[in-house]
């Protein structure tokens, strides 16, 4: 008798790829299979909460979009072949054009290891200061205020602050969608606390809103007003704290000065910031009245052209009021990627060095003995705007782009696609094989995926956590900190770049930080050096510094007083405030950002049919007034559109949308929709200080879009991008699903679906209605499975779009569903879902209202009935308002 064996299980604790949270996430495989993923419990950043995104993470996993071999001018080539290409172009630009010809743009994605290696490798031994990376897009303006004021880039709080604060101010932070599982700390931290007041400041009612007790819609771009006249409102109520500002700082007086140059009275205020005057005056008196206030801002503040004013202007205010690096109080700046703190550790950013040091001549002796590097930058190399600017003339011949898609997520794209048309050598790191960057590339590296990876990486609160591979690398996929290092030995370097193995790597980075320190740098893992691989292996989740002061780490910055400047007092930064100038290119202002199920430009969650079920399109809000007079209705396809280019979405009509403004998510790229890039409509305008564009203000206009037809394609196979004027591409359960719209005949699109699918013997075509009417239904049946199916009508029809997708998981069609989809309509004991309000359980808003009308008047009654809202919790500001929405009904 054959004993009987069970399959090997494991579990691996590792970290999302996704917002600057930084969760914990537990995955666990049986025999090879990963099952659906958890939260970690034991992680400090989320004890086991995960968001929609991260709860999706086991869902895209698949290999089927990967770049699995490198390849040279589109042929697959080895690795051998493309590294020594690499090495050979970048010896030859540097014997022809000299270093600053080189350039290397990479991401907030990759980990501290990977960054570390290209810093080191551009700045300390080719010699170019042109490294800088996607972060630039996202917070470089909280770096240059932290630094201007604290002497360092150091982030004062935690995330514990948020629950002990007394008052939470979120500024420019929708993070009920952005960073969720802090959204639900707050609501937990509010719900335990009844007095806790939560402050919102956006231009938009956002999901964040359902928190506030305050909505602040504020004028686009007055932030920095807001708070110099909060500042000034402060002194007049007795609110400062002079003996911190005695004792601990320098420069108050001339920024008191012009703040109260600036504020007159509160109406004076409210009439400069379009607010109600009584909304300011209880935000302004509530900020006096709690000593334990947190103001948590985000890309609002730092996407902005004075986004580093901005910062300042808050970190004033916290200063004057000594609210900094104690319990419940901070100006706590969030990242939006897994690892743009990672980046800033070791020099990510083009005007940085290592370790958290500069270019002094005191830190330029001390990295360069360290590395032993004999080709060390003595400036800055060029921010990433100027960067892209520089390759279109000309000046930079070679750009090595990693983990990131500048062809969507840089201002004015379309220039930055023809930038990298004019480079000499084109190499892109990436893991997806079909993004609109990798379509520029000459050469392009499979790099690993997070399920690959191997690393550490530093959220928002400092909090350093391991990320751990717990999959073979799909094809011949390799992390970039080897890719780096081997081009490094090829170009002669192979005593300083000897790693074998990203705990290596590690180890290098924390001496450094540790390095001739004396308690003098805020950045110190000394308490981390000498880890074998084990210990590294084993590292838990721990907030920087790590020392003999702190050897568990230190959860908050300069309570006690000592900051990082010279004199180690913070510097007051005066800043007076400026509105934006009017655009003169649109009559209305573009404001972007994220949706809640989406992650940047869609390469991995796009992969997720779950998280592609709740905004399927590119979309604009725009207010009743800019609509009426534009002739737009809601659901309409509008084209967006001023000098640099358009973009076409679907208008969604809403008074939440300031009137005069509109707002479009980032995500859509070529690969997802046929104009969606709403990059390409940004201009340059940057922060003269951080170099960070301004991405929250852009001058456009909005038509409607003519079309003759609209309707579904969903297909089995991909079909690739349909031939008409519009389409938005999504996964759809076993389909591949576009919505479609067309200003030509219907005929064009049937010839080239009958030319897309690769036929088989004994296929079914059925078609009804009649194509010149632009009203058509076309089935494909093969082996007696639904194959493809398309839906056209004159207008926009709401289709039972998750009747047609269970279609395809039918084993075999009965003739009655064959009829039905002939007909265009399910039978009828379908029960239609309705719009997927919940994610994570797929709960539509048909069973929500049901629900509601049967007596659910709670959130917590339609959790009960339904589980929506009772994972990750993303949803639960729209339960509530379905809610409202009934009982004003």
């Amino acid at each position: 008798m054959t004993a009987m064996t069970t399959p090997r299980s494991a579990t691996t604790q590792t970290t999302c790829p996704y917002c600057g949270v930084g969760c914990g996430v537990s995955i666990s495989q049986t025999g090879g299979t990963v099952a659906p993923v958890s939260g970690d419990t034991h992680h400090p950043a989320n004890f086991g909460k995960l968001c929609v995104k991260g709860s999706a993470l086991h869902e895209t996993l698949s290999a089927d979009e990967r770049l699995l071999y490198p390849s040279i001018g589109g042929r697959q080539t080895s690795w051998d072949n493309a590294l020594n290409l690499i090495s050979d172009k970048i010896t030859q630009v540097l014997n022809t054009h000299g270093p600053e010809a080189i350039a290397i743009y990479a991401a907030g994605q990759i980990l501290t290891e990977d960054y570390y290696v290209a810093n080191k490798l551009m700045k300390g031994f080719i010699g170019s200061g042109n490294l800088d990376t996607n972060s630039r897009l996202c917070m470089a303006s909280a770096v240059a205020s932290y630094k201007r004021s604290l002497g360092s880039d150091t982030v004062p709080g935690c995330y514990e602050d948020l629950e002990q604060a007394d008052l939470l101010v979120l500024v420019g932070s929708n993070a009920a969608w952005a960073h969720p599982i802090l959204y639900q700390r707050m609501t937990a931290a509010k719900k335990s606390n009844p007095d806790l007041k939560v402050v919102v400041i956006d231009p938009r009612k956002t999901a964040t809103c359902d928190l506030a007790d305050i909505h602040l819609a504020i004028r686009p771009g007055s932030d920095a007003y807001l708070f110099n006249a909060l500042l000034a409102y402060t002194a007049h109520a007795g609110g400062l704290d002079t003996r911190f500002i005695e004792a601990h700082t320098e420069g108050f007086d001339d920024t008191i000065e012009q703040a109260l140059a600036e504020f007159t009275d509160i109406e004076q205020a409210a009439q400069q910031l379009d607010v109600e005057p009584q909304l300011l005056n209880t935000f302004f008196s509530w900020f006096v009245e709690n000593p334990k206030t947190v103001t948590l801002y985000s890309q609002g503040i730092n996407q902005s052209a004075t986004g580093t004013d901005k910062g300042n202007t808050i970190i004033n205010l916290h200063l004057a009021t000594g609210r900094i690096g104690t319990p419940g109080a901070s100006p706590f700046s969030i990242t939006g990627q897994p690892n743009a703190m990672g980046g800033r550790e070791v020099g990510g950013l083009a005007n940085q060095l290592a370790a958290h040091m500069d270019f002094s001549p005191s830190d330029r002796d001390r990295i360069r003995r360290f590395w032993k590097a004999p080709n060390l930058i003595s400036k800055p190399g060029l921010k990433a705007v100027d960067m892209f600017d520089a390759i279109k003339r000309g000046e930079i011949k070679f750009i090595w782009i990693m983990s990131t898609n500048p062809l969507v997520s840089m201002p004015d794209a379309d220039d930055v696609k023809a930038a990298l048309a004019n480079c000499e050598l084109v190499v892109v790191s990436d893991c997806m094989a079909n993004t609109d960057t990798t379509a520029a590339a000459d050469v392009l590296l499979p790099a690993c995926g997070w399920s690959e990876k191997d690393g550490t990486v530093t959220n928002s609160e400092r909090r350093i956590s391991r990320q751990r591979s717990f999959l073979t690398p799909s094809g011949e996929a390799k992390p970039d900190w080897w890719a780096l290092t081997q081009v490094a030995q090829r170009l002669g370097f192979q005593n300083e770049f000897q790693y074998q193995h990203p705990s290596d790597v590690f180890d290098e980075h924390a001496r450094l930080t540790a390095f001739e320190n004396n308690d003098g740098r805020d950045l110190d893992l000394s308490g981390l050096v000498g880890m074998t691989r084990q210990e590294y292996d084993e590292l838990v989740p721990v907030q920087w510094p790590v020392n003999k002061r702190y050897p568990k780490g230190r959860k908050r910055f300069f309570g006690d007083g000592r900051f990082y400047t010279p004199n180690g007092r913070a510097k007051f930064i005066r800043v007076k405030s400026e509105l934006p100038a009017p655009r003169i290119e649109g009559s209305l202002i573009m404001n972007t950002g994220r949706v809640r199920d989406h992650w940047h430009t869609m390469t991995r969650t796009a992969l997720s049919s779950r998280l592609a079920q709740h905004i399927r399109e590119p979309y604009a809000s725009i207010h009743p007034f800019d609509a009426e007079r534009a002739n737009i209705k809601d659901d309409q396809l509008i084209r967006v559109f001023n000098p640099r280019g358009e973009i076409l979405v679907r208008a969604v009509i809403t008074e939440e949308q300031r009137q005069g403004e509109i707002f479009v998510p980032m995500h859509w790229t070529s690969r997802y929709a046929s104009a969606g890039r709403m990059g390409s409509l940004i201009g340059k305008q940057r922060d003269p200080v951080s170099g960070q564009p301004e991405l929250k203000f852009t001058g456009v206009d909005v038509e409607p879009e003519a079309i003759q037809w609209q309707g579904i394609l969903l297909s089995r196979q991909d079909p690739g991008a349909p031939p008409c004027r519009y389409w938005a591409y999504g996964p759809a359960g076993e389909s591949h699903g576009f919505e479609l719209a067309g200003d030509t005949s219907a005929d064009e699109l049937l010839d080239w679906i009958k030319h897309a699918i690769i036929p088989k013997p004994h296929d079914q075509w059925i078609r009804v209605g009649d194509p010149s009417r632009s009203h058509v239904r076309l089935l494909l049946i093969r082996h007696q499975r639904l194959e493809l199916v398309l839906m056209l009508h004159p207008e926009k029809v709401t289709y039972t779009r998750q009747w047609l997708i269970d279609q395809f998981s039918q084993g075999q069609l009965s003739e009655s569903d064959r009829m039905s989809l002939a007909a265009g309509h399910p039978g009828g004991d379908y029960d239609n879902p309705g719009n997927i309000i919940c994610s994570c359980y797929t709960v539509g808003d048909k069973a929500i209202r049901a629900a509601i009308e049967e007596g659910c008047s709670s959130v917590e009654a339609l959790g009960e009935r339904l589980k929506c809202g009772t994972n990750c919790g993303s949803c639960i500001p729209e339960l509530k308002e379905l809610i409202r929405d009934a009982v004003l009904a």
